[in-house]
């Protein structure tokens, strides 16, 4: 009778989970997301004549920062002070010189990541030596050391600017909330996994990196953290701060796009300790800059419905063809077939890595 009683909760588990993912079209795989509004994109690349019109909107950096460009040279075109102190470590590096540079710079926690990445992937907090040497021989590729920023807020802005203007536009204001699960004083954290909606479609990944803690019962109201990377694909909830936009908030984002004048297209992510701190321009530190290739999350984070969504994005991908065309009459190029061709395969390769490696690699 037990038996049975299992099985049909978790047949019911099954179905609540599929209706979700049906219901809730933010849950959805990004190829079906994008296919209404593909002939938007092609028309762009039609009227660039490239098939990689976007390239020239932040000119200096690799792709225009839509796949493959480094972490270290993003922090390049960001003012000093704005973004934690990093450090890049060669794949293979050997780990008494890693030692030795993180003993020399750094207190532990601090955070570590690929230089290339992106969703979150292999994104670890370290909080002891043992860890750091775990993570080293793991990581087949290069990766950066970076200070942990430790204020209460994490924030998204999606920002704009046309080249030869002063002032942009934020389109986009979004928090980030950790995917949590919550105790019910009863179950394990493997089975308040099994039946969340946010976590069921990764549940494999998440036994793995939690499997020392499945049997673990949450008191009632416990929180536990399944991720500690904000990023929508690992699970993240996303609040709208739509109300929160001002001039002050403007006015700071055109002071960062334009310190090396070459962010004009793309996504900041930010830590601070308050959102009136960061308006004031003091307490905050960029975590990320995505560019061409970012989304603009607040298609997420205020309710909009599907074909709502569809609108932003065409919406937005016109504005990138507008900002890399009015670059490219200033004399920055379109990239080659070839050139971007070589790029997109080289990325699909080393995220299809890195993927793997964040399946297998415990969080600490």
């Amino acid at each position: 009778m037990q038996s049975y009683s299992k099985s049909r909760s978790g047949k019911n588990m099954r179905l609540n989970n599929l209706f979700y993912k049906i219901s809730h079209w933010e849950s959805w795989d990004w190829r079906i997301k994008y296919v209404p509004i593909l002939p938007v994109w092609m028309w762009n690349c039609i009227r660039a004549r490239s098939f990689w019109f976007f390239t020239p909107s932040n000119s200096k950096l690799v792709f225009g920062g839509f796949e493959g460009v480094t972490k270290m040279s993003i922090y390049e075109h960001l003012p000093p002070g704005s973004y934690p102190k990093t450090k890049l470590i060669k794949a293979g590096q050997p780990f008494a010189e890693v030692e030795q540079m993180v003993n020399s710079h750094y207190t532990y926690p601090f955070v570590v990541k690929p230089d290339v990445g992106r969703m979150g992937l292999m994104f670890r907090i370290i909080r002891t030596p043992e860890a750091l040497k775990a993570y080293h021989e793991f990581m087949p590729v290069d990766y950066i050391v970076q200070e942990f920023v430790d204020y209460p807020l994490e924030v998204s802005v999606f920002y704009y600017r046309f080249p030869g203007e002063k002032s942009g536009t934020i389109t986009g204001f979004i928090r980030k909330e950790f995917p949590e699960i919550k105790g019910n004083g009863e179950s394990t954290i493997g089975e308040l996994m099994a039946a969340s909606p946010r976590v069921c479609f990764r549940l494999d990944e998440m036994r793995t990196k939690h499997a020392d803690k499945l049997n673990v019962v949450l008191a009632k109201g416990e929180a536990f953290r399944l991720s500690n990377a904000l990023n929508l694909s690992r699970g993240c909830s996303l609040v709208s701060l739509e109300s929160e936009k001002d001039e002050r908030l403007l006015k700071l984002f055109d002071e960062l796009s334009s310190y090396s004048d070459t962010l004009y297209y793309g996504r900041y992510d930010i830590k601070c300790a308050s959102l009136e701190d960061m308006k004031a321009g003091k307490n905050f530190s960029i975590i990320e800059y995505n560019g061409c290739g970012a989304e603009p999350h607040h298609v997420y984070g205020n309710g909009n419905t599907f074909a709502k969504a569809c609108l932003i994005l065409a919406h937005h991908w016109n504005i990138l063809f507008r900002v890399a065309r009015r670059n490219y009459r200033l004399g920055a190029e379109y990239d080659s077939f070839q050139k971007g061709w070589k790029i997109m395969i080289r990325c699909r390769r080393h995220f299809a890595l890195l993927r793997k490696l964040d399946a297998m690699f415990p969080d600490f």
